[in-house]
């Protein structure tokens, strides 16, 4: 797993964001969140989480992306923070391939089995509302090679094949479902979170919308 500093300014606050499959730092890094520094994480072919210097911290907020709730899910439940602040999952469960509550299974393997530079392509469009905001979405998409995609998508349907789900969670405090998602089923993820005891929010965003990052990455922690 990769980790990068945004903002790495001493502040009090960590906002720890973990990004979908296949991203990097290049959508987010405009967003400025007050008062906190700001990592995010991506690329899941490993689970590996480096926590130097996380000691000096006073509060931890993670924010999880479509697959990074699963990696926010697993690595929360190894590594038990003690200085836990709000948890926030954005369109994402932790289950990312799962008939019910994530990706339907046939989907996610052939996701995977046909991946070219053109089906990623029309993953990326599906991503977002419409062609707007996809034009807006290619000034910024992530830069890594279609062959690291795959192997990162592998890996992570390895380690869902071998280990499952654990059956008991780590606390989200809130799950933000887009009915607009045309990654994840909308009526999956919202059965995804029944019974966890997680606040859940719908909105009428797609899977990739710029204004709840624009919110959940910056706006939410100007008066927090």
């Amino acid at each position: 797993m990769k980790q990068k500093y945004l903002i790495h300014e001493q502040h009090p606050r960590l906002l720890l964001f973990f990004a979908g499959w296949g991203a990097d730092e290049t959508p987010f890094q405009a967003y400025r969140p007050q008062g906190c520094d700001f990592q995010i994480c991506y690329d899941y072919r490993s689970l590996e989480l480096d926590t130097a210097g996380w000691d000096a911290y006073r509060t931890i907020h993670v924010v999880g992306w479509s697959m990074g709730v699963w990696a926010a899910s697993m690595l929360m439940q190894q590594q038990r923070w003690t200085q836990a602040g709000k948890r926030i999952a954005i369109n994402g469960t932790p289950y990312p391939m799962d008939d019910r509550r994530g990706i339907p299974e046939a989907i996610f393997r052939g996701t995977l089995e046909g991946l070219t530079d053109a089906s990623l392509h029309k993953f990326l469009r599906r991503m977002c509302a419409d062609s707007q905001a996809f034009r807006r979405f290619l000034e910024v998409t992530p830069r890594r090679p279609l062959e690291e995609l795959r192997e990162e998508l592998a890996t992570i349907l390895q380690a869902i094949s071998r280990s499952g789900y654990p059956e008991s969670l780590p606390a989200w405090d809130e799950a933000i479902v887009g009915t607009s998602d045309r990654i994840i089923p909308p009526a999956n993820q919202l059965c995804a979170w029944q019974g966890l005891g997680v606040a859940v929010r719908t909105t009428d965003d797609a899977h990739y919308d710029a204004s709840l990052f624009q919110h959940y990455l910056q706006e939410l922690w100007t008066n927090d």
